[in-house]
């Protein structure tokens, strides 16, 4: 029998560790792959004797380089992929930027008016991204939401059990979150430090024990100092917000007609 393979592929910041963690490995009758393994899927999904395999990974940027190389071998496989209002994502994006040391101001990572910022247009551009999985993929992507998620979590994982062809126990799926949020006046401070401590660059190791060494490295810092921000009192913080509202306000607006394409595109095909 031919193998059924699902393809989860985030986006991020979608609750997609929660998912991965606390949700995909409650499935039932479905051999689940975590995207710590996910660079040996290929090589897994071809030694398993699993009819039924679900694969899960995050991408934003790389979707289409990812789509177009687990699509070589599996272009049958049924993706499913999660989106989120797009001033809300790129906000969250943003924040997580800036707790890993980003010291920028938010209009220098997404400039909504010249299109300059580290993040451009085009990677906010959702529609896109379902066209990318047309592209590669035999089937239509199931396309689900992260705020109907927040809003009724058992619905939308009802939606990935049906989609996937599997059942789960309500009991053993908790509605913890899984990462610690840091709040504005954690985020602020930090990025303000950010600026004397990540003041240059330091080139990213490529060697496996290295890249861990430099992780923790700067996890050491990194941490301590975002807890120590919480004792600081609020009048030695700058009033100005961390992400200004009216640009959010200019991002939503901008990008309505893409958000609406794909919540009629789920409409249409979620069923099918």
């Amino acid at each position: 029998m031919q193998k059924e393979i699902f393809f989860h592929v985030g986006l991020g910041k979608t609750a997609t560790t929660y998912l991965q963690y606390k949700v995909f490995p409650k499935l039932k009758g479905i051999y689940y792959i975590q995207r710590t393994r996910y660079k040996k899927s290929l090589k897994l999904i071809e030694q398993s004797a699993q009819q039924k395999i679900f694969v899960s990974n995050e991408f934003d940027q790389q979707l289409e380089k990812e789509a177009k190389w687990f699509s070589t071998r599996h272009p049958d496989a049924k993706v499913l992929i999660v989106f989120r209002r797009h001033d809300s994502w790129i906000a969250s994006q943003y924040r997580r930027l800036v707790k890993n040391g980003f010291s920028k101001p938010f209009n220098d990572f997404f400039d909504i008016e010249h299109d300059r910022g580290v993040w451009k247009h085009s990677d906010l551009d959702y529609f896109s991204k379902i066209q990318i999985i047309e592209k590669y993929f035999t089937h239509k992507p199931l396309v689900l939401f992260y705020e109907n998620m927040k809003r009724d979590p058992f619905t939308f994982i009802d939606a990935i059990a049906h989609y996937t062809g599997t059942t789960y126990d309500k009991a053993d799926i908790s509605l913890d979150s899984v990462h610690r949020s840091y709040n504005e006046k954690q985020l602020k401070i930090f990025r303000q430090l950010s600026k004397r401590l990540f003041y240059f660059d330091i080139p990213r190791a490529q060697q496996p024990v290295l890249k861990w060494l430099q992780r923790i490295s700067k996890q050491s810092i990194q941490y301590p100092l975002l807890y120590l921000a919480l004792l600081i009192p609020e009048r030695f913080v700058s009033k100005e917000p961390l992400i200004p509202e009216e640009q959010l306000q200019c991002i939503r607006q901008h990008f309505a007609d893409d958000w609406q394409r794909c919540i009629d595109y789920a409409k249409k095909n979620n069923g099918d």
